[in-house]
């Protein structure tokens, strides 16, 4: 178990990240190819993703070069996860690169120690070496998580809708205390189930939650408690399904004001009951226009306790924003049916 001790400033200081960490993605993806646990729930990215890699030469790098230094494992490195990738990809790459030798070989043989090896990881104090790691990480990226960055964006901005709400109706504490099942508020320590037995004191430092798409029912936190403390964990809701254009029949059924009304209402999120009372109809008639929305690929829906959160999906913000900026757009009315 891991056991996160908090003091009050640290309340203070926790943070969610805004959008998808890609470092922290691509070793989370690359756990999921090494493992048949849960594997559907990413059955086409991984059936795309098999595709993709099938006989290729980024295939072979992959298997020779990232899974040998992302296991999934008790320990990899810290350093191939580093803060910068909260400001992007290549600002992450670029401080792999740029690591302190005596810090890379102290991490790599944590790695030889802990989960094994490969040969050549030794070479990774050299910035050739280092540089090299680098391009194989931006080709899977782009390779394999690029093509779904949509879905990602939408997935962990869901999340952080939901964990917005939880803030505001129960504080920090109902926060922490619901990110997971794997997690446990007992104040002042969140404790989290974990894959060896350990005390994270923040000290005043905060904590960055980091919801991640791949990370699979089980949270993970850095392993030098020294650093900024970061813990990434799944996301709660159902993960979104491959975006796809909506069918006829689902367009069809979104013409009218009702559902264009409803669409404008869940921009910033919003509960069924909250839908209702915006549009003045029952919550009946509001869970029917979320069916449909959500059907369409425009809006996906998360459970927390005893209510429903709605948010939209890449594909309803671009309509929602082709309508706004449609002149014939005219503001949105108290629609009576």
């Amino acid at each position: 178990m891991l056991r996160i001790h908090f003091t009050p400033e640290d309340f203070a200081r926790i943070r969610m990240a805004s959008s998808p960490d890609p470092l922290w993605e691509i070793t989370c993806s690359l756990h999921r190819l090494q493992t048949a646990r849960g594997r559907w729930a990413y059955a086409d990215w991984y059936r795309d993703t098999r595709d993709t890699l099938a006989g290729t030469s980024l295939g072979e790098a992959v298997r020779r070069l990232l899974v040998p230094v992302l296991p999934r494992a008790r320990y990899f490195p810290d350093f191939l996860t580093p803060h910068e990738s909260v400001d992007g990809l290549d600002r992450g790459l670029a401080a792999i690169v740029d690591t302190p030798p005596t810090r890379v070989a102290h991490e790599v043989g944590m790695l030889a120690r802990v989960s094994g090896a490969p040969a050549w990881a030794p070479r990774l104090v050299e910035r050739e070496t280092r540089e090299e790691l680098v391009k194989v990480l931006r080709a899977y990226h782009d390779a394999v998580i690029a093509p779904h960055q949509d879905r990602l964006r939408a997935s962990i901005g869901g999340e952080r809708a939901l964990g917005a709400r939880e803030a505001l109706d129960t504080g920090i504490e109902g926060l922490l205390g619901g990110l997971s099942p794997a997690m446990r508020w007992r104040p002042p320590v969140l404790q989290v189930d974990y894959v060896e037995d350990r005390d994270l004191y923040l000290g005043g430092r905060g904590l960055r939650l980091v919801p991640s798409y791949f990370c699979w029912q089980a949270p993970i936190a850095l392993a030098d408690d020294t650093l900024q403390p970061v813990l990434v964990y799944p996301l709660r809701a159902a993960r979104l399904p491959a975006p796809a254009f909506p069918s006829d029949a689902s367009l069809a059924a979104l013409l009218g004001r009702t559902r264009a009304a409803a669409l404008r209402a869940l921009a910033l999120g919003a509960t069924t009951s909250e839908l209702a009372r915006f549009l003045g109809i029952s919550p009946a008639t509001a869970t029917h226009h979320t069916t449909v929305l959500r059907d369409a690929g425009l809006i996906m829906s998360q459970r927390s306790n005893n209510t429903v959160l709605h948010t939209l999906t890449p594909l309803g913000a671009a309509m929602l924003r082709r309508t706004l900026m449609s002149p014939s757009a005219g503001p949105v009315a108290r629609v009576e049916l």
